[in-house]
């Protein structure tokens, strides 16, 4: 009987290296399938059959121990993250409840009353209250008024708008305040303004840098475009005594109002001779609003007298740098103007005769083209974010001698890492803050 032939007769040491080397790593993988096997094996014996099996110790009447449960938060994971459907308007029915179920009229009670507050010493940032509700460069954010409730709403430079229903409890985080997420995507570019009426919190509108109107209405639970604008919005407000009256800001300096019921724009004034950064009415006046613009002035109108081309103000503030916003107190004696002049200013001005004023270096450098100053719950306390990580609260006193204004106390936390440039304070809900960073992430202060 002839031999078999060795399989490695005629070789070079090259092919019988080759053959050698496949031999051993054919023996390894059959060592690695085999240990998977047993790991498998192990694994499948551990887990825990459906229903009793036969044997069970189970004792009637004895409940058995529940599964341990470990949401994402809990175990230090970050939570799944949200993407818009580009090709729906429609609004979640649980964000919906969640709004119309709190926008009720407000009480007289709801007014708020922070006399006695003191932000530095209550004001505090819990873990849960750091949340990334959008993704990418935040360029606007506000706290809806609702009254018993706390909603939260960022748009980014990607055109979404996202919310932060806080109070929520949802089934895969542990109760802990974090609330739930949602997203939308109701603009094509940056999302410049959002703004609420108090009596209509269920009306959401927003504009961008592509000149679109979008309104977010809860009660139909869908969003659409109102106004197309033919250049950028960067500002909007609502008028005092008129929901559906909007008035906006371009980047040319014009002042326009367009009234949403008829679906048209009833007049454009020449306000500014560049972009138009803010817009506010004042709080017991309806007919006064303040604009802040990039050509370095601020100034005060009466919309009865305005006219189209070059229209008389009020008053007119000047500065050396771009004026970023111009907000009137809470009780409409004061009037705070944010500027780029000298690395970053802050000016509070009288509104008995627009001379009385106080001027903060807020020292904001190169950073302060994001930043502006809002008042919070009384007349006496700013809030503004630094390039240190924290909120500088700005204490106003009123007094024979005229306006002060000092920077003694700020807001810091580890858990907001890095700069907060925007912030919102909830219109009913003393010692609640919102701000935001540049990466999307929103932090909400909330008294002690």
């Amino acid at each position: 009987m002839a031999s078999t032939p060795d399989p490695e007769d005629g070789l070079t040491d090259y092919e019988r290296l080759r053959q050698e080397n496949i031999r051993r790593n054919e023996a390894m993988l059959a060592s690695v399938r085999h240990k998977a096997d047993e790991l498998s094996a192990a694994i499948r014996s551990a887990k825990p059959k459906r229903g009793r099996p036969n044997g069970s110790t189970h004792q009637p009447g004895k409940k058995p121990d529940a599964p341990s449960r470990c949401s994402l938060r809990s175990a230090g994971l970050p939570p799944p993250y949200l993407l818009p459907d580009p090709n729906s308007t429609h609004l979640s029915s649980s964000l919906a409840s969640s709004i119309l179920g709190a926008a009720l009229p407000p009480p007289a009670e709801a007014k708020t009353h922070a006399d006695d507050f003191h932000a530095g010493k209550e004001l505090v940032l819990k873990p849960a209250h750091a949340r990334r509700v959008v993704r990418s460069t935040i360029k606007s954010m506000r706290v809806l008024p609702l009254v018993d409730r706390t909603v939260v709403a960022a748009g980014n430079k990607l055109g979404n708008i996202g919310f932060w229903d806080v109070d929520a409890v949802s089934e895969d985080q542990d109760g802990d305040g974090a609330g739930n997420l949602f997203l939308y995507r109701p603009h094509r570019s940056p999302v410049a303004a959002i703004v609420v009426h108090q009596a209509a919190p269920q009306k959401i509108y927003s504009c961008s840098y592509q000149g679109e109107i979008c309104l977010m209405d809860f009660e139909k639970e869908n969003f659409n475009m109102v106004h197309m604008w033919d250049s950028p919005v960067y500002s909007l407000c609502q008028a005092q005594d008129r929901v559906r009256c909007l008035y906006f800001g371009d980047g040319n300096g014009g002042l326009t109002l367009f009234d949403e019921r008829v679906g048209k724009v009833s007049t454009t004034w020449d306000a500014h001779d560049e972009r138009i950064n803010s817009i506010e009415f004042h709080p017991e006046n309806t007919h006064m609003l303040a604009t802040s613009s990039m050509d370095q002035t601020a100034c005060i109108w009466d919309v009865r007298s305005m006219k189209t081309k070059e229209p008389d103000s009020l008053k007119v503030f000047e500065f050396h740098g771009c004026a970023r916003s111009a907000y009137f107190s809470p009780s409409g004696r004061m009037l705070a103007i944010t500027s780029s002049s000298l690395g970053g200013t802050v000016r509070v001005f009288s509104m008995d005769d627009f001379e009385m004023s106080h001027e903060h270096n807020n020292q904001t450098g190169r950073w302060f083209d994001t930043f502006k100053v809002i008042w919070g719950w009384n007349d006496t306390d700013l809030y503004v974010g630094n390039i240190r990580g924290a909120i500088d609260i700005i204490s106003v006193d009123v007094n024979d001698s005229g306006i002060s204004a000092l920077n003694n106390t700020c807001l810091w936390s580890e858990y907001m890492t890095s700069v907060p440039w925007q912030l919102s304070a909830h219109p009913y809900k003393v010692g609640h803050l919102a701000c935001v960073n540049s990466y999307g992430k929103v932090f909400l202060w909330t008294s002690a």
